[in-house]
């Protein structure tokens, strides 16, 4: 199911805001994935995140209001880093991948998180259109 792919990709991203180098991309990991096309899938997202991740940074700081990047929750970093791969690499639509982000930050993160989430990946569409 793609929702599962979605959220191991996320824990991916999630343990890569702290481990910066020294990681290799674990095909073990993906093993849960029942389905070939969805562990593909869930590679896709962390590869395209990989080639892209200083203007995907770059597009979520210049959306932030009032908070600097390195404060934004980690948790909630990572969701809207796999929003917006998916959204700009993968052609997923863009109210499929943000449904799917809310609803993983209403299961890992704070109250506020899926508001707060919404809120910059709506503004970054709504400049980027």
């Amino acid at each position: 199911m793609r929702r599962e792919a979605r959220e191991l990709a996320f824990q991916l991203i999630f343990e890569r805001l702290f481990v910066k180098n020294g990681y290799e991309l674990d095909e073990e990991f993906f093993s849960s994935l029942k389905k070939d096309e969805d562990k593909e899938f869930a590679l896709e997202i962390i590869k395209k995140y990989e080639e892209n991740k200083e203007s995907l940074f770059s597009l979520i700081s210049s959306h932030l209001i009032g908070y600097e990047l390195d404060r934004v929750y980690k948790v909630d970093l990572a969701l809207m880093l796999v929003a917006l791969t998916e959204i700009n690499y993968l052609e997923t639509p863009h109210k499929v991948a943000i449904n799917e982000v809310v609803t993983l930050a209403k299961r890992f993160s704070t109250d506020k998180s899926s508001r707060f989430i919404n809120g910059v990946l709506s503004s970054i569409l709504k400049d980027n259109n």
